[in-house]
């Protein structure tokens, strides 16, 4: 006795525009991967054969913001690098995801320095924390499948030109040059 198929049958199927929005959006993210330190490599792993990141539809890595819905920051920032991700996110179409990976990403890591952001949350708006140092690829696997239930329960967001961006980290320049965080 094989599967009843109600579609090839004549049946119908049924769903709202919201959640076929939202299936699409969920099984097509395309990362804009950013491996700025060692975090760069357990990415690089994830999106290889051995772990086949094309199985959620998310092969294409963009490597250019305006191709690009979800931002991978896998490791150090620094306060002379913000800038430079903050402008990636900002150039990225909504609706836009990002993805914090590693601890370093996260939260400074081990370095308590005046020159390292103590977490990309400062300037950008985090929507998932992957820990770890370096975290492996099942994790960041496990980010992405965090990231497409979050976007099947959410509505689908019109454009609005009016929105206003997040606040960006406010910084200072020394007498040497260097940016550090405003005090």
């Amino acid at each position: 006795m094989g599967v009843i198929n109600p579609i090839a049958n004549g049946g119908f199927l049924t769903t709202t525009v919201e959640a076929a929005i939202n299936w699409a959006q969920a099984n097509s993210l395309w990362p804009m991967p950013l491996g700025i330190s060692c975090c760069g490599i357990e990415m690089m792993a994830f999106a290889a054969s051995r772990f086949d990141v094309a199985r959620f539809g998310s092969e294409k890595m963009g490597f250019t913001p305006r191709q690009s819905d979800l931002l991978i920051v896998a490791g150090t920032v620094t306060y002379k690098m913000a800038w430079v991700v903050r402008k990636i996110y900002d150039q990225m179409p909504d609706p836009k995801w990002v993805i914090s990976m590693g601890v370093c990403a996260s939260s400074g890591g081990m370095f308590r320095s005046y020159s390292v952001v103590q977490g990309i949350d400062l300037f950008l708006p985090v929507d998932v924390y992957v820990s770890g140092c370096p975290p492996r690829p099942e994790a960041l696997i496990k980010a992405l499948m965090t990231i497409q239930e979050k976007i099947k329960r959410t509505r689908p967001i019109l454009i609005d030109s009016e929105a206003t961006p997040v606040e960006a980290i406010e910084v200072q320049r020394t007498p040497s040059g260097l940016l550090v965080p405003a005090e």
